[in-house]
C-alpha cells in the first residue's frame, strides 16, 4: 500500500514535506526536484498551475513521479479552503477521477498520496469519484479554515473518521497561541486511536505546531521551498524547520523555550539560542509565541499548575509589551526585577514560575570603556521595560537619568520610582548629554522601520547614541545620530549578552557566547 511505502521507516520519524506551487507545468519537474533535495515528501500543488497547463500536467505525471526519487502527495485545493483557483464540485470530482486513475498506474512504483477536502468526500459526487479507486494511491482527508479555530474540532475530526482516507489532516488559522491547545489534543486524540494525522495551526500564533507536532506523532509538517514561498500563513521554510529548529532532533522529551510578545516575527532569540542548544548538544529547542494576551498564555499553557498542553516547557524569554503585565502571574520574582518593575526571563521550575531581568546588566556591558556613567548625563527615550531596566543600571552607576517619553504622566511612576527626572520627547534637545538610548521599538524591522525616537537635529551636542533595536542592525536612529556627530552604539551587543544569561538560568551551564553573536549577526544579514 502507498501508506506502507511511506511508513517503510521507522514509525516516529519526522517528515517535512515541501510544497510545490507552480503555474506551468513544465516547471513541475525541476521545481519537486529542488523540494525532494530539502524534504523528504514533495506536495504537488496542482491548483497553483494556470488553467491551460493542467492537462499537460496530468499527462506528465506518471512519469513525474516515477523519476523523481522522493514520495509525494498531490493537491487540487479549491479558493475556500487556501487554493488558487475558485473550482466547483464538479469540476474537483472531475480533476480527481482523471488524477486517481493515472496516479493508480504508478502506484505500485511510487509512494503517492491524494489530499482531497472533506466537504468533497461528503458530496454526492464522491461515489463516482471514488469508482474503480482500488485504495492506491493513499488518501488524506483534508479540512482547512483560513478564517479560524473552529470550536467544532471533535466533529470534524469524526466526520474525517467516516471516509475512506486512512490519513486525516486539519489546518486552521490561529487566531491567538492558545488556539494550539485544541490542535495538539485532536492530534494526541489520533495518536491514541492509531490514526495518522497532520495537524497545523497558521499563521504566525501557531507556528508551535508546526515545529512540535512532529515530535507528538503527526504525519508530516509542513515547510516551504524558499523563505517567504509559502503556500500557507505562518508556513517557515524546509530549511529553517531543519537547521534553526532541528526539528528532526525534537522528542518527547526535548524541552521547550520561548519568546512570548507580539509581534515576535522579527527576534533573533530563536537563532541565537538554537545555536546555543546545539553547539552544546542541549536537548532543546526555542520557538517564538506571539500571543497579545499573557494572562491567558501563562494560565492555559505555561503555569504547571494550571496549563491544558502536556510539554517540557522549561523557560520563557518575554519581550514587549509582556514585560512588566508577566510580573503579577509569577511565583518568585529576583529583588532586581522587582525593583526594576520589569522582567525578561521566566525559568519553570518546581511548578512555579520564577522571574528575573537579565535586560539590565546586559544593557551596560557595551558601554564599557566607552562612557563612565559615574556622573555622567544619561537621556533614555522609552518607558517601557526595557526603559526601566535601563534606569536601574544607570541609576545603580551614578548615572543622572533623564526619561523622554511622549506620555509623561505615564512614564511618571517609572521615572520617580528609579530615581530619573521626566520630560516630553516632543521638541527636546539633547545637546550636552553624554549617552542617548533608543529604548523604544522605533526602528524594529517591519512597520516600524522606518521610523526614529529622535532625528539628527535633536541629537546634535550627544556624545553617544545607543540604539537598543538589533534588527536591523542600521537602524535610522543611528543613521541621525551619525549625521549629528555621535559615536553610536546598535543592540546586538546587548541581545547576546542578555540572551547568555537566560541561557544560564535556563541549563545551569555557559553559555557559548562567540556562538550566539555570530548566529545573531547571521539572521541579521539573512534579514530574519
Amino acid at each position: 500500500m502507498a501508506l506502507r511505502a511511506f511508513m517503510s521507516k521507522q514509525e516516529s520519524k519526522v517528515r517535512v514535506c515541501v510544497p510545490v506551487c507552480v503555474r506551468h507545468a513544465g516547471e513541475l519537474q525541476a521545481s519537486s526536484a529542488r523540494a525532494a533535495e530539502v524534504g523528504d515528501i514533495v506536495e504537488l500543488r496542482l491548483d497553483c498551475l494556470d488553467e491551460d497547463q493542467l492537462a499537460p500536467a496530468l499527462l506528465q505525471l506518471a512519469g513525474l513521479l516515477t523519476e523523481t526519487s522522493c514520495k509525494f502527495i498531490v493537491t487540487f485545493r479549491p479558493a475556500e479552503q487556501g487554493g488558487r483557483r475558485a473550482l466547483d464540485m464538479r469540476q474537483r470530482a472531475s480533476f480527481w477521477r482523471t488524477c486517481l486513475d493515472r496516479l493508480h498506474e504508478t502506484a505500485t512504483r511510487s509512494a503517492v498520496i491524494a489530499d482531497i477536502e472533506l466537504d468533497l468526500f461528503e458530496s454526492p459526487h464522491v461515489e463516482s469519484l471514488l469508482e474503480g479507486f482500488k485504495g492506491e494511491p493513499g488518501l488524506i482527508c483534508s479540512h482547512h479554515d483560513f478564517g479560524r479555530t473552529p470550536a467544532d474540532l471533535e466533529a470534524i475530526y469524526e466526520r474525517m473518521a467516516r471516509t475512506p482516507a486512512r490519513i486525516f489532516k486539519l489546518a486552521v488559522q490561529a487566531e491567538d497561541i492558545t488556539d494550539c491547545v485544541a490542535v495538539l489534543r485532536l492530534l494526541a486524540r489520533a495518536r491514541r486511536e492509531g490514526r495518522e494525522m497532520i495537524a497545523v495551526a497558521m499563521g504566525e500564533a501557531g507556528l508551535l505546531t508546526r515545529i512540535l507536532a512532529p515530535s507528538r506523532g503527526a504525519f508530516l509538517t509542513y515547510g516551504s521551498l524558499e523563505a517567504g514561498q509559502a503556500t500557507a500563513p505562518g508556513q517557515v521554510s524546509a530549511r529553517a524547520l531543519q537547521n534553526l529548529y532541528r526539528v528532526h532532533e525534537i522528542n518527547a522529551g526535548t524541552l521547550v523555550m520561548g519568546l512570548i510578545g507580539s509581534p515576535v516575527s522579527h527576534s533573533l532569540s530563536p537563532h541565537i539560542h538554537n545555536a546555543a542548544f546545539a553547539a552544546l548538544s542541549v536537548d532543546a529547542v526555542f520557538i517564538p509565541f506571539d500571543t497579545a494576551d499573557v494572562s491567558t498564555f501563562v494560565r492555559r499553557m505555561a503555569h504547571p499548575r494550571t496549563r491544558e498542553l502536556e510539554w517540557n516547557l522549561r523557560g520563557l524569554s518575554v519581550t514587549a509589551p509582556h514585560k512588566s503585565a508577566v510580573m503579577r502571574h509569577l511565583d518568585r520574582i529576583e529583588p532586581k526585577a522587582a525593583e526594576i518593575g520589569a522582567v525578561n526571563t521566566v525559568v519553570i521550575e518546581g511548578g512555579e514560575l520564577h522571574g528575573y531581568n537579565t535586560d539590565a546588566e546586559a544593557a551596560l556591558k557595551p558601554l564599557h570603556g566607552l562612557v563612565d556613567l559615574g556622573g555622567a548625563r544619561v537621556a533614555i527615550i522609552g518607558a517601557g521595560g526595557a526603559a526601566r531596566a535601563l534606569l536601574w543600571g544607570m541609576h545603580s552607576r551614578g548615572a543622572h537619568t533623564t526619561l523622554f517619553a511622549r506620555n509623561v504622566e505615564r512614564a511618571f511612576e517609572t521615572a520617580h520610582a528609579l530615581g530619573a527626572d521626566i520630560s516630553q520627547i516632543e521638541g527636546a534637545s539633547f545637546d550636552g548629554f553624554d549617552l542617548v538610548v533608543n529604548a523604544t521599538p522605533l526602528g524594529t524591522r517591519g512597520e516600524n522601520e522606518d521610523k526614529t525616537a529622535a532625528t539628527n537635529e535633536q541629537l546634535r551636542g550627544a556624545r553617544v547614541a545607543y540604539d537598543l533595536v538589533y534588527n536591523p542592525s542600521e537602524t535610522r536612529f543611528l543613521r541621525e545620530a551619525r549625521a549629528a556627530g555621535c559615536e553610536t552604539i546598535g543592540g546586538l551587543s546587548m541581545l547576546v549578552a542578555q540572551a547568555a544569561e537566560q541561557f544560564r538560568l535556563w541549563t545551569g551551564r555557559d553559555a557559548p557566547v562567540e556562538i550566539m553573536r555570530d548566529a545573531a549577526e547571521k539572521g541579521v544579514v539573512s534579514g530574519r
